[in-house]
C-alpha cells in the first residue's frame, strides 16, 4: 500500500460547472481505482479557470451595477475550493458506494501561508481564466489592466502574482481525517493565499500554484507517491514542434538541464517538473508522476506518465 497525494489540474475539470459535472465523473474513477488497489488517497487540485471564471463574473456583474461588489482573489479561490470540491466529493462518493468501498469524502477550505515579501509579487506569472485569442488578450490589457501572456501555444491568458507555498495552516485537521481513513480533498487551487495577521491569518491577492501546494502537502504528510494529473499523457521535449518527444523518466538533473534549455512551458509544464523535484529530491524513495486523467491507473502501473525520481 502506498500513501499518494494525488493532484487534478484545474483544466482537466473543465471551464464551467457543467462541464466540470461531467468531467468529475472521469477524476472520481481514477481516484476511487487507487483507493481500490489499497492506497491511501489525499486529493489537491487546481483552479485556474474556476478561479477566473468567478473573478471575471464579480468583476462584469460590478460594472453592470456598482451595487454589486468585486470579488478579491482570496474570497475567490475559497469559492472554487467550495464548489470544486463539492463537485468531486460527491462524484467520488458515489464511485465508492458503486465499488462497494466503505469510506468517506471530505473537502477542506485549505489556508495555505505565502511570504508577503515573496518576489513573486514583482513578476506575476500564474495563469488563470480561460484561453483566449490575441486580439481578445490585447483588449483585456487596455480596458482591465490585465497582464496577459501567451500559454503553452495554445492561446492567451491572465497571469497573477504565485508566491510559494510556506506552510498548511490546516495540516493537523488534513493529518486526522487521513489518519481515520478518510479521503480528504484539500489545498484547492493551491489553497487560499494568506499572511499572519495578530493571531490569525488574512488573504492575500495571488494564487498559489496548486503543484507546488500538492508538492508541500506531499512533504509535510510524508507520503510516497505525488501524482500530477493533466490534460497531456507525459512530459515532452520540443512541445508542439514536429520533433515532439515523450519522456517516460526523468531525473532531478535531466529536469535542471531541460529547464535551463527552455523546454517547459512557464504558465503549463515547468511547475510540475519543479514541484515533482522539490518532492523527490529530499528522499530517494519517493517517486513522483505526471500523466493524463483519462490514464491514471496506467500511470502508476509504469504503462502510461513521466516518473520523476532523484538522481
Amino acid at each position: 500500500m502506498k500513501k499518494i497525494v494525488v493532484a487534478l489540474g484545474g483544466n482537466a475539470l473543465g471551464n464551467n460547472p457543467s462541464e466540470q459535472l461531467e468531467k468529475v465523473k472521469h477524476a472520481a474513477k481514477a481516484i476511487v481505482d487507487m483507493v481500490k488497489e489499497g492506497n491511501e488517497v489525499i486529493i489537491a487540485h487546481g483552479n485556474g479557470p474556476q478561479v477566473g471564471m468567478i473573478n471575471s463574473a464579480f468583476a462584469e456583474s460590478h460594472l453592470v451595477d456598482t451595487n454589486n461588489p468585486e470579488m478579491p482573489f482570496p474570497e475567490s479561490g475559497a469559492m472554487s475550493q467550495g464548489y470544486i470540491g463539492y463537485h468531486l466529493q460527491n462524484a467520488i462518493q458515489k464511485e465508492l458506494k458503486e465499488q462497494k468501498i466503505e469510506k468517506h469524502v471530505a473537502s477542506i477550505i485549505t489556508q495555505v501561508e505565502v511570504d508577503g515579501n515573496d518576489p513573486a509579487f514583482k513578476n506575476p506569472t500564474k495563469p488563470i481564466g480561460s484561453f483566449v485569442n490575441y486580439e481578445t488578450a490585447k483588449v483585456l490589457e487596455k480596458e482591465k489592466k490585465y497582464i496577459m501572456v501567451e500559454d503553452a501555444n495554445r492561446g492567451y491568458r491572465r497571469v497573477v502574482p504565485s508566491p510559494k507555498p510556506k506552510s498548511i495552516v490546516e495540516l493537523d485537521i488534513i493529518k486526522t481525517l487521513v489518519d481515520a481513513n478518510h479521503l480528504v480533498i484539500t489545498v484547492g487551487g493551491g489553497g487560499i493565499p494568506v499572511i499572519p495577521d495578530g493571531n490569525g491569518y488574512k488573504g492575500i491577492a495571488a494564487v498559489i500554484d496548486k503543484d507546488f501546494a500538492s508538492a508541500k502537502l506531499a512533504d509535510l504528510l510524508n507520503v510516497d507517491m505525488l501524482v500530477i494529473l493533466t490534460a497531456v499523457e507525459k512530459v515532452k521535449l520540443n512541445f508542439g514542434k514536429a520533433n515532439e518527444k515523450d519522456l517516460d523518466n526523468l531525473t532531478v538533473a535531466e529536469i535542471d538541464k531541460y529547464k535551463k534549455d527552455d523546454e517547459f512551458g512557464t504558465g503549463s509544464m515547468l511547475p510540475k517538473v519543479e514541484a515533482c523535484k522539490a518532492f523527490v529530491i529530499k528522499n530517494k524513495k519517493r517517486v513522483a508522476i505526471i500523466g493524463s486523467l483519462e490514464k491514471a491507473k496506467q500511470a502508476l502501473l509504469g504503462e502510461s506518465g513521466t516518473k520523476i525520481i532523484g538522481g
